[in-house]
């Protein structure tokens, strides 16, 4: 197969539109989903031990998704058959259900820029895209096909997207563990000298540029 550049929907861009196949029913993208946040991450194959692990991993989280309204949809090149076997497989190996969909069809792995150079680049490289309420996409992550993904730093960063899209702060470094602010978060730094002076009244600061208010999520 000829490689060509990956077409990658940037931060911020309408998540591109699919309507496929799933081991739960078809899927209309982003229909299905309006009003909710969404974790579509795609894998190499069907049948891999490090995709096999990642998706245990993220049934675990689950319930985790869930409560911040977040909907996982995993991906790879296979056919729906291939994905129906596989969650059984997972089934009888390890006595672990996979509860959310693994959709099924070719022009996805294009559309959202997963077919990249590696040794045999018909397989999708392990990609993450959390998409927004409004079908934006709000991050994306590329990883590797020898490495797993953690599933903590992906909950970690709906988590803090939230906190940014809902209440209009950003986050510091390993938020919420940061280790100068803890589980603070920071005020979007002044424009002007009299937004400097009001943030500096009523925010704890470390200088203008730096304010930090309560954590609205505790």
């Amino acid at each position: 197969m000829g490689y060509d550049a990956p077409n990658i929907p940037l931060i911020g861009e309408e998540a591109p539109e699919f309507k496929a196949p799933s081991t739960q029913g078809e899927i209309n993208f982003p229909e299905d989903y309006k009003g909710k946040w969404v974790v579509l991450f795609s894998h190499p194959a069907d049948f891999t031990p490090v995709c096999t692990t990642e998706f245990m991993a993220f049934q675990a989280k689950k319930a985790e998704f869930d409560a911040l309204n977040c909907e996982l949809i995993g991906y790879s090149v296979d056919g729906i058959h291939s994905h129906i076997e596989w969650v059984k497989n997972i089934k009888k190996n390890f006595d672990v259900q996979i509860e959310f969909p693994i959709v099924a069809h070719p022009s996805i792995a294009y559309n959202y820029g997963m077919l990249q150079p590696t040794a045999d680049d018909s397989h999708t490289v392990r990609a993450v895209f959390i998409i927004d309420p409004e079908g934006k996409v709000a991050s994306l992550m590329y990883y590797p096909l020898s490495n797993g993904r953690n599933v903590d730093e992906i909950i970690r960063l709906v988590k803090s997207l939230q906190v940014t899209v809902e209440h209009g702060r950003a986050t510091p470094a390993n938020w919420p563990n940061n280790e100068i602010f803890g589980d603070r978060v920071i005020v979007p730094p002044a424009e002007n000298c009299a937004q400097a002076k009001e943030n500096t009244e009523n925010f704890e600061c470390n200088d203008w540029y730096l304010c930090t208010d309560e954590n609205p999520v505790k």
